[in-house]
């Protein structure tokens, strides 16, 4: 699979008959479900389950979702969902991006981004991301490639 970014974190989707829409395709709100599985399944690769962010008293909860559908998907259809760290200040946010792919096409539906922000359980106030948080998101990071500046995109002098 080519994907956008070096090291995803995958996970497999099987559209389920569920999923499907009065269109005949996936309902958008499956993406953003997806979305939220991908973040879940990759926490927990790295060691942080709803375990232990009940242990620390810490949730990281969405502040910001982006999703830019690009092509529909359909009953049956095979996916896979990346996704990547791409920003954690290691104080109170962390930024995940995602690529969704049909596996029998390799073509990308859909990509997304969504920003974190950390608050406790207990009050759901902001809160500093716990030392944990810190060392874990942080060190899954990858680093984006800029963007490339207008004069570069346009060939100006």
């Amino acid at each position: 699979m080519e994907w956008v970014l070096p090291d995803p974190f995958v996970i497999d989707i099987h559209v389920a008959d569920e999923a499907i829409d009065a269109y005949q395709h996936v309902n958008n709100s499956e993406y953003l479900r997806w979305v939220e599985q991908s973040s879940w399944a990759h926490s927990e690769a790295l060691g942080l389950s709803l375990d232990r962010y009940r242990q620390l008293d810490r949730a990281m909860v969405v502040h910001r979702h982006e999703l830019d559908y690009l092509a529909p998907a359909f009953a049956g259809d095979e996916l896979q969902l990346a996704t990547w760290i791409v920003e954690c200040d290691r104080r109170f946010s962390l930024t995940r991006r995602f690529q969704l792919v049909r596996v029998n096409d390799a073509k990308t539906l859909l990509y997304a981004r969504t920003r974190f922000a950390c608050v406790a359980l207990s009050t759901g106030r902001p809160k500093r991301l716990p030392d944990e948080y810190q060392r874990l998101y942080g060190d899954a990071v990858i680093e984006e490639p800029s963007a490339p500046s207008k004069k570069a995109l346009f060939n100006c002098g």
